[in-house]
């Protein structure tokens, strides 16, 4: 019978493997409820983050469908995350199915896998829960049992590389969205389940809510490129839309979510209660795919942000809350933010903190507000590019003294540490660009010393290696081959070990660059890079995010396999080259086209050739707005305060 607990199945299998408290549930602020809450036309939701249970259970788009999902008496919701390949071999030796984490019932008995992709290093991760799950790989194999496979998450705003193995994709903000989709499926189940699984999902294309890959047809030139995606012939009369849009959610403070977050059993990567203050960004960095996708911003009020973290705090037990959005220090309301909530808890032992931080929006007031509930962290800052020109055309509108006047204030506070995040492989980089980032550091370590007087200044230079992504300026850039990618960081990390004055003080961290390529492929890959997944997959691809899993050669040869099997049957001139160090054309149709972030495509091209003249864009916050297309396309606004409000005094719990 569906929908029972297979944890008897589970229990004598966790004993044997690494972290077993992963699997088993039971974690603070969890749900099971009843298979039947519903009635017979219960609509049942797996929600999957594909990584590790350690990366995926702070993961808040996961938590707050959870939540959003199980407020409904129609409705339940379980969660899911990859398991590590120890556990995937006792599952297959011993004939057990994945299960959910809560309720520990087959993710087959679901109505709907809802998978969430933060990166495209997952997806083989997914094959494997499919495989696991007894769901076919391939959408077009499966039959009225299996669940509908649907996608969201950044990553989906290009699906095509998977598009063969999930059937529904919700592009931006899902609130709304899987609760239109939780209706469509309930009424399609009142009805009498009218066409089967086809025709649930003609109507969940006809309602314009999610995107169905296989209503697509995609037409290839003689070299390969795109000449057209559109709806199927049989199709295009029945109403399914030729572009599919975004969701966007408006009134944040309608969505305070999560209410009670979820507190693991297990270590996690981020041990905290978060809150989103803000979503969306119009800074305009150019390589920024979530800046770019998740226009206009939209503020939650400084209520809303009180009541949240009040509540929170209540249902976590948590001691530090992390105020989270692209830019948390450009809420127009950030100072008010943290002293009411400084003053709040102070003496409570709570502790407050930002991610990443702009060095023009941060101040030394705000860090001693985030700082007086006792815990002083180090202060990181992105400066993204390593010299000036760089940063023009990165559009990242941060000078060099920018970044010596903002640390020199820090060190002079009594900070001793500050990390400084980079990318390597941007477009029109030079290895001048790279050895920028040495020169810099060694300037915040000489501004450190002189200001403090005290010689324990660190600074630590991290550096992450740039892929273009969809919807964004650099979509049509050629990436920076590994070769020259590596090549550069070694030419960085020899001038900053060069002088003796600054060795010890300056820590480097970086990635190679074969994991970018890989990442690059995925990212911009149309629906034939599917079959390199798949290939990958099966040669034992998992965990492709984790460095010790990841094999650069083991895709490489998997594409260079499939990309010669397509370029005999068909005359392409396919390669993994021709996916991610090639530019693009303005003409060309790239394989996201046919779905709508609101971007108008010729805004983006118009800021490409910006970027190479190294011209810089305003945050159209508080500028005119420079019609990127976002708001009349999607009938939105941009939502900034100030409101002038305050928060009032509560009696810390």
């Amino acid at each position: 019978m569906s929908g029972l607990s297979r944890y008897v199945d589970l229990e004598p299998l966790l004993e044997r493997v690494g972290r077993p408290l992963q699997y088993v549930g039971g974690e603070l602020n969890s749900q099971v409820k009843d298979w039947n809450c519903g009635g017979e036309h219960t609509v049942r939701w797996a929600l999957m983050y594909p990584d590790a249970y350690e990366v995926g259970v702070p993961n808040q788009g996961v938590m707050i469908l959870y939540e959003v999902l199980n407020e409904r008496a129609d409705t339940l919701a379980e969660r899911a995350y990859a398991v590590w390949p120890d556990l995937e071999a006792l599952l297959r030796g011993h004939g057990v199915p994945q299960l959910s984490v809560d309720g520990h019932r087959a993710l087959g008995d679901f109505d709907v896998l809802g998978v969430s992709f933060a990166t495209e290093l997952t997806y083989t991760n997914l094959l494997t829960t499919l495989d696991l799950s007894g769901i076919p790989l391939h959408a077009d194999e499966r039959t009225d049992e299996h669940p509908i496979v649907l996608i969201g998450g950044h990553a989906s705003f290009n699906p095509e590389p998977i598009s063969d193995f999930v059937d529904a994709v919700v592009i931006g903000d899902g609130e709304q969205a899987v609760l239109t989709v939780t209706d469509l499926i309930r009424e399609w189940k009142e009805a009498g389940r009218p066409g089967g699984r086809t025709g649930l999902l003609r109507r969940l294309a006809r309602d314009g809510s999610v995107y169905v890959p296989r209503f697509y047809h995609v037409q290839y030139l003689p070299d390969g490129r795109i000449r057209r995606v559109s709806p199927r012939a049989d199709l295009a009369a029945e109403g399914i839309p030729w572009r599919v849009a975004k969701h966007t959610v408006m009134d944040l403070d309608d969505w305070p979510y999560p209410k009670a977050p979820i507190v693991p059993l297990a270590e996690s990567v981020h041990e905290r209660m978060s809150v989103e203050i803000f979503r969306g960004c119009t800074r305009g960095c150019r390589f920024c795919q979530a800046g770019m996708i998740t226009r206009p911003v939209r503020e939650r009020s400084i209520e809303g942000i009180g009541t949240m973290v009040d509540r929170g705090l209540c249902a976590t037990g948590h001691e530090e809350v992390g105020l989270l959005s692209l830019s948390s220090a450009d809420h127009s309301e950030i100072a008010e933010i943290t002293r009411g909530l400084a003053d709040r808890y102070e003496g409570a032992n709570v502790g407050l903190s930002l991610p990443s931080t702009r060095v023009d929006a941060f101040n030394i007031d705000l860090a001693n507000e985030l700082s007086r509930g006792g815990r002083r962290s180090g202060l990181t800052f992105a400066p993204e590019g390593g010299s000036e020109r760089l940063r023009r055309v990165i559009n990242k509108q941060v000078s060099e003294q920018d970044l010596i006047d903002t640390v020199a204030a820090a060190f002079a506070a009594g900070w001793r540490q500050v990390k400084l995040y980079f990318m390597c492989g941007l477009p029109t980089e030079t290895d001048e660009d790279v050895l920028g980032i040495a020169d810099l550091a060694k300037r915040v370590i000489d501004t450190g010393r002189q200001v403090s007087g005290r010689r324990d200044i660190r600074c630590t230079v991290s550096i992450g290696g740039f892929v273009p992504k969809a919807h964004t300026p650099f979509q049509w850039a050629g990436q920076s081959p590994a070769e020259q990618t590596d090549a550069r960081l070694r030419l960085l990390r020899e001038a900053i070990r060069a002088d003796r004055r600054y060795g010890s003080a300056i820590g480097f961290r970086y990635h190679e660059g074969s994991p970018g390529i890989i990442e690059g492929l995925l990212s911009r890959g149309d629906r034939r890079v599917g079959a390199i997944i798949e290939a990958v997959w099966r040669a034992g691809g998992r965990f492709d995010g984790w460095s010790e899993h990841f094999s650069y050669q083991r895709w490489s040869q998997c594409a260079q396999q499939v990309c010669d099997q397509l370029n005999a049957e068909h005359g392409w001139e396919l390669s993994l080259d021709w996916y991610t160090t090639r530019e693009r054309g303005e003409l060309e149709v790239l394989p996201w086209d046919h779905l709508d972030s609101g971007l108008d495509k010729e805004w983006l091209w118009e800021d490409w050739q910006a970027a190479l003249a190294e011209d810089e864009q305003p945050d159209c916050r508080w500028s005119p707005c420079f019609d990127c297309g976002v708001c009349p396309q999607l009938g939105t606004d941009i939502q900034v305060g100030p409101t002038g409000r305050t928060l009032l005094p509560i009696q810390p719990r």
